[in-house]
């Protein structure tokens, strides 16, 4: 892939900043963050077949052509896990991985249409609770999940959500999302089954504005009532949309390089999520798939730095995933004041 547009250098200390800084992330995928050695580690124990002969080869084949050759590439890796004990240390190296960057907290996506397949329900959500414990005692990194289902399996969808209320019982899972290819499976879809998360008390959200246009984002805010849009750049094609964003401050789970290597946006331009954030639409910072896209949360902050975003800027940022995400208002107010310890000290 080409260099990603960047039209200024920052100082060595505004990087030391930004990797420093207290954060929260509220868009990646346990699968997705798993790298492509371990990725080969549990094919390889797990008697899984990848169309690579060597480590280097697989490795090689994380350079995606589009959103279609990504999904596949995803697809192969998610296959590969396989036991509980899989999920346990998935969770437990995300977490010391995420610590690394001082991440406090994350809401996580769960690829569960196809997890539902391999395992029984009680045993991966005990060890997804397994993983989180032991990770958030190791690294002090807090984690609660949001299983989706995929589109293009929508009779996956009310198994998944037996599947989330089950650990929403066992306080790990907090929410339903949906995910997949958006195109040929728009939200209206799935209107039934987001009425009966949101019935239950769980927090929706909804993967849309990524490969699709604007409709598929007035879909999911209007058919799916979800709370937060992932993604959803392509708001931008629509003014009208625009303004509403602008009006509920519905937040948006951007992640800048996922839509550079995904070919959502082209690298010689810098991120829409400039232009989101002058007309006022409310936009959050994440990564996706971190290794996919050899990334880290510290590196978005960075790469929006050398788009030209000022340190305050991108504090604002890190504070809209603080008050997008669904911990409770108290914990909230606990991370604000820590992190106003930090914001002086910087300053």
């Amino acid at each position: 892939m080409q260099s990603i547009y960047t039209n200024t250098t920052i100082s060595d200390e505004l990087a030391s900043r930004l990797h420093a800084m207290p954060k929260i992330e509220l868009h990646v995928h346990l699968e997705g963050a798993t790298d492509a050695t371990t990725i080969w580690e549990l094919a390889a124990r797990n008697k899984v077949a990848l169309p690579a002969t060597t480590l280097e080869e697989w490795q090689s084949m994380y350079a995606f052509r589009d959103f279609n050759h990504f999904v596949e590439i995803y697809m192969l890796a998610a296959d590969c896990m396989r036991t509980p004990e899989d999920f346990t240390f998935m969770t437990v190296q995300f977490l010391q991985q995420q610590a690394t960057q001082n991440i406090q907290y994350c809401e996580v996506f769960l690829s569960a249409t196809f997890m539902l397949d391999k395992l029984p329900a009680d045993e991966l959500i005990d060890a997804l609770i397994e993983g989180a414990q032991r990770g958030e005692k190791q690294y002090g990194t807090c984690v609660r999940f949001i299983p989706d289902f995929t589109r293009e399996l929508p009779d996956s969808r009310y198994r998944v959500l037996d599947f989330v209320l089950q650990g929403q019982a066992k306080g790990i899972f907090i929410g339903l999302g949906v995910g997949g290819k958006e195109v040929g499976f728009p939200p209206e879809l799935f209107e039934d089954v987001f009425a009966e998360a949101r019935r239950q008390g769980l927090r929706v959200v909804a993967h849309a504005g990524e490969t699709e246009g604007a409709q598929s984002i007035w879909g999911a805010l209007h058919s799916l009532r979800a709370e937060r849009i992932g993604h959803g750049v392509r708001a931008l094609e629509d003014l009208q949309l625009i303004d509403y964003l602008r009006q509920t401050q519905i937040p948006l789970e951007v992640s800048p390089s996922s839509n550079y290597c995904l070919k959502v946006v082209p690298t010689d331009q810098p991120h829409p999520i400039r232009a989101l954030m002058d007309q006022g639409v409310y936009v959050t910072v994440n990564t996706d798939d971190p290794p996919m896209f050899s990334t880290d949360l510290t590196n978005e902050y960075q790469l929006l730095a050398r788009q030209g975003f000022s340190w305050e800027e991108l504090w604002q940022l890190n504070l809209n995933a603080l008050h997008a995400s669904f911990l409770p208002d108290e914990t909230k107010r606990v991370y604000l004041a820590q992190w106003q310890d930090f914001a002086a000290q910087a300053e």
